[in-house]
């Protein structure tokens, strides 16, 4: 018994010896090549003992432990730096499961409310799946957002060394400097892509194409349009310090006439919200305080088909009134 365990034991080990082996990076010395060297470069054991100094991979009984020592150390590889796409947000595992778990409890929740069943509420439950799609959605559009504003920034202090007399490139290192004072972390979008640009231009790129990059990855109109008339008029000779003037003058109406409307919808959202709500309230109220008064609701086929229509409504209300107070500039 004690036999078999211990073969069994050298047999686990064995395979994860050589599954180690055959898994380890290509690009290095501990990969299928080490490998074949074992494999095939067997000696015998008179041989090691007439010439010790064996090639690198040849396997000599002793030689076992400085193999796996070898295997075990990690190979460490430089990380690559990886620039955002302000188009595309993936969420994190913790981050999806906090949004799942808020959406499936509100579905719960929701459909307990209308229908008082365990089993529909349960049935009902898996829809949260598809929340924390939409809230990517809005993730996207609030980084948008928020670049856009830091752009307008940026705009204005490139206006602003430029008007100084400092040549483009000049300009943008500038500007990073100022910038560092009003967004003092590294993590601010608008920081990350001008030190990314202006490392561009210390690499000898022009900044035509370190301006295309990020409006590339920015997919924002005004950001595309600006880089578009910005490598016209530097091809073409134009007065840049007017179009850079312009452009973060019309940008900045259109944040403020952002603004403005938010400001105006505010209320009107407010009373969305609370008229979405309302329903919700009404049921729970009705089955405190007069309950035989709902119990058909809940318990008869009419009665439940009744509450499908309401939450049909209430949610395409919900949707509807979401189109309407989303107003784009």
């Amino acid at each position: 018994m004690y036999f078999l365990l211990i073969v069994v034991a050298a047999s686990l080990l064995s395979v994860g010896l050589c599954a180690k082996i055959l898994f380890a990076d290509k690009n290095t010395p501990q990969g299928p090549a080490l490998l074949k060297r074992v494999l095939h470069n067997r000696v015998r054991p008179e041989q090691c003992q007439e010439d010790p100094a064996q090639d690198e991979g040849t396997y000599c009984p002793g030689n076992e432990p400085s193999a796996v020592a070898n295997l075990s150390q990690p190979t460490v590889q430089p990380k690559k730096e990886l620039l955002p796409d302000y188009g595309v947000y993936q969420m994190r595992k913790q981050e999806w499961l906090f949004y799942f778990g808020l959406a499936a409890a509100f579905c719960f929740f929701l459909a307990y409310v209308f229908y008082r069943s365990l089993f529909l509420a349960v049935l009902v439950t898996p829809l949260a799946f598809f929340y924390p799609r939409y809230k990517t959605k809005e993730i996207i559009a609030e980084r948008k957002r928020e670049l856009t504003m830091q752009f307008k920034e940026a705009l204005y202090a490139l206006s602003s060394s430029l008007s100084a007399g400092r040549s483009v490139e000049a300009a943008f290192k500038e500007a990073l400097k100022d910038l560092t004072v009003v967004y003092p972390s590294p993590d601010t979008p608008i920081i990350k892509e001008l030190s990314y640009i202006v490392r561009r231009l210390e690499m000898n790129e022009t900044i035509e194409d370190a301006l295309a990059d990020f409006a590339r990855r920015a997919h924002i109109e005004d950001i595309d349009n600006f880089v578009d008339v910005f490598v016209i008029s530097k091809r073409t000779g134009g007065n840049i310090v007017e179009i850079i003037k312009n452009t973060s003058a019309i940008i900045g109406d259109k944040l403020q006439i952002k603004q403005e409307i938010d400001t105006i919808l505010a209320e009107r959202k407010f009373e969305r919200k609370i008229l979405n709500i309302m329903p919700i309230a009404m049921i729970l109220l009705l089955s405190w305080s007069t309950g035989d008064y709902m119990v058909p609701v809940f318990e008869t086929a009419a009665g439940r088909m009744a509450m499908t229509v309401a939450v049909f409504l209430l949610g395409l209300a919900f949707y509807i009134s979401g189109k309407i107070m989303r107003i784009e500039v």
